[in-house]
């Protein structure tokens, strides 16, 4: 998925891959960041390598790279993540020695690091590193280069944008901290304009690549949404369990707004992250194609968000964006154009379009030729499921329902609870929707669709046929043979 995206580099945060990632990349050409730890003397957390540090980070570097070596997939050997003793000039020998070991042990590559403090940058720090990594510092780049001609810089790690796929809030505000409130649902919209204190959607990066092109590219906050870390839902009463005093709690809360964010007195729900491009169920995001449109411009593709099944939005402005990598885009709704306009930025934006039911479409144009059109239309009540093979392997086969009208529209908003079985050789070894705030188990055979789609995992245990089936109540079900 993140090759057919467009990607073309992985940067393994913040230790060690597992080798069979690396023998992926290898075969699939993929460029890696193999990266060490995320801490060095400085601790994050109680139990974590800083306690380690000092007796182990020879050794376990040493172990990586000699592991690691032969994989010709592997550009960069990086050292370390948002490390505290970047401002400590006491400290510098740290990244100097690591750099040291990984020149001593394979001469042939470079040392880089995820920084984030901004002053380091233009300090000897700088030189303790053979590539400089920047982490959420894009308008750095220019200065960069001209206080250190000739040092490679890219940006280590970018945007952290966030979002849930299928879910859009009105009125779309372009103010990053504007895609959600503090209540339910506890989701983000998914215009891809939003993103904690520190980051920011990707068009923000990408205008200082385009006028930096010594940058020499970008490893972006994440590819994929994982457990835990769930901002800007992960601030709860829970945050202040190390704190003893209210003072310490105080400054906590600070720190917290600085960020843009906001502590809830309650417990929040949200149990994975919604920094991912693709959700945790393997299912694209809007942002998917906005990458698809930066980094595999070749490719004949218009997207169109949000969906067009707005019931009680009737006459109501519904702003439509298009990512394509065209330079010209015309919208209609029902037949009727919205206007055609030239590519200003990295999408496409009609902010003033009026939901009417129906047929929402755009023709895109490159060089003055058709491009790529694509349609979104209305959808009616949720009559009916579908189910795909989305990838098989040797014995794992990854299978994606839909909900849909009866006329096989997906029905954006549906949640009905999915059963899948399987008859034959095989189980049903895990589920997910892509929903951050559910809580139903990944090995239950049921759960609800999140905005019209499921998905399961089916594991092989012998030869012969195998069927999937999927049933909701109330909706027509659906066979899958294997």
């Amino acid at each position: 998925m993140l090759k057919r995206m467009g990607c073309n580099a992985i940067r393994c945060s913040h230790n060690p891959p597992a080798p069979e990632l690396l023998d992926l990349c290898d075969r699939m050409g993929f460029l890696v960041m193999d990266e060490l730890t995320d801490t060095w003397t400085w601790p994050k957390k109680e139990n974590g390598y800083a306690s380690l540090f000092e007796e182990w980070a020879e050794k376990d570097l040493v172990a990586l790279i000699h592991r690691d070596r032969n994989h010709p997939s592997v550009i960069l050997w990086s050292i370390g993540n948002e490390c505290g003793e970047q401002g400590d000039s006491s400290r510098w020998w740290i990244p100097q020695r690591l750099t040291d070991i990984c020149h001593r042990e394979d001469p042939t590559r470079l040392t880089t690091a995820g920084n984030d403090n901004p002053g380091a940058a233009f300090t000897d720090y700088a030189g303790t590193l053979d590539v400089y990594g920047f982490n959420y510092k894009p308008h750095l780049y220019q200065e960069f280069v001209e206080r250190h001609p000739g040092q490679p810089v890219l940006g280590s790690e970018t945007s952290s944008c966030i979002s849930t796929r299928g879910y859009y809030r009105f009125p779309v505000e372009e103010d990053k901290g504007k895609g959600w409130t503090m209540e339910p649902p506890f989701q983000v919209s998914s215009y891809d304009l939003y993103a904690p204190g520190w980051a920011s959607k990707p068009d923000y990066e990408w205008q200082f690549e385009d006028i930096v092109p010594e940058c020499a590219g970008e490893f972006v906050w994440t590819g994929y949404d994982y457990l835990g870390e769930p901002t800007p839902f992960n601030m709860d009463p829970s945050v202040f369990t190390n704190f003893h005093s209210e003072e310490e709690k105080e400054a906590y809360r600070k720190m917290v707004e600085s960020w843009g964010q906001t502590i809830s007195d309650v417990p929040l729900p949200s149990r994975s992250s919604y920094f991912g491009i693709i959700d945790l169920a393997g299912f694209p995001k809007d942002r998917f194609w906005l990458y698809q449109a930066r980094w595999a411009p070749e490719v004949r593709m218009a997207h169109i968000l949000p969906h067009w099944t707005w019931p009680g939005r009737e006459g109501q402005v519904t702003p439509v964006h298009v990512y394509s990598s065209a330079d010209e885009a015309e919208l209609f709704v029902n037949g009727v154009s919205q206007g055609r306009q030239r590519r200003q930025g990295y999408r496409f934006v009609w902010p003033e379009v009026v939901y009417v039911p129906g047929t929402l479409s755009v023709i895109t144009y490159k060089d003055g030729a058709e491009w790529a059109r694509t349609q979104v239309r209305t959808a009616g009540k949720a009559a009916k499921l579908s189910a795909s093979v989305d990838f098989a392997g040797e014995d794992l086969t990854y299978v994606a329902v839909d909900v849909l009208d009866k006329a096989g529209e997906l029905v954006p908003d549906a949640d009905n609870l999915v059963e899948f079985s399987v008859k034959g050789p095989a189980v049903i070894l895990a589920t997910d929707a892509g929903d951050p705030t559910s809580h139903v188990s990944f090995s239950s055979s049921a759960l609800p669709a999140f905005h019209g789609k499921a998905s399961a995992i089916v594991r092989r245990t012998g030869p012969g046929a195998v069927t999937v089936s999927v049933r909701a109540q109330g909706l027509k079900s659906t066979k899958l043979a294997l």
